[in-house]
């Protein structure tokens, strides 16, 4: 396993589009998933610890954005061959019992992840209602440990401040986690 960081943000990034099947039977583009107020897409699978220490605070997280007009998408890019813990059933399993308020879709051919530049799972990426990055950084302080209660929720934060005012903070700290596994 190769811990990675992504780069920081870009600001004005234009998002881009993609149209995935979802573990929820249904398909889901960029226009499908967006909310009035923004965009979460974020970078995920099921076998790397990072996503494991924290899953229940995304969740916890894209459901508080939501209530503020902020849509979310967990994408899957991963290559399940050496992993089969990142197959499709266990993608289904995986939202089904964690009861993602989100669509979790398969990126099969990678080409989303290569599009957003994706480095490691999970990899954030935050736009505004123009569909521009605002936040490229970390959930909280957690690692491959879930950080202390009360940590402060550096994503939800800076999402928050991109929901009302459209920019996000300049100040932001990267993701780590595990590298995406690329097909040979």
């Amino acid at each position: 396993m190769v811990s990675l960081n992504p780069p920081v943000c870009d600001f004005g990034w234009q998002a881009r589009d993609f149209d995935l099947p979802g573990t929820d039977g249904r398909r889901h583009t960029l226009e499908s998933v967006r909310g009035p107020n923004g965009l979460l897409v974020m970078f995920i699978c099921n076998h790397c610890p990072y996503v494991k220490a924290v899953i229940h605070r995304i969740v916890r997280d894209t459901r508080d954005l939501a209530g503020h007009g902020v849509g979310a998408i967990a994408i899957m890019s991963n290559d399940p061959a050496d992993y089969p813990e990142d197959s499709w059933d266990h993608m289904a399993r995986v939202a089904r019992e964690g009861a993602f308020p989100f669509p979790y879709v398969l990126d099969a051919s990678q080409e989303v992840a290569k599009a957003y530049g994706a480095v490691c799972t999970p990899d954030f990426f935050g736009f505004n209602r123009d569909l521009e990055l605002q936040y490229r950084g970390r959930l909280d302080a957690s690692r491959k440990d879930t950080a202390p209660q009360g940590a402060r929720r550096d994503l939800f934060e800076a999402m928050l401040e991109v929901a009302r005012t459209g920019g996000g903070p300049r100040e932001q700290f990267p993701s780590i986690g595990c590298s995406i596994k690329w097909r040979e």
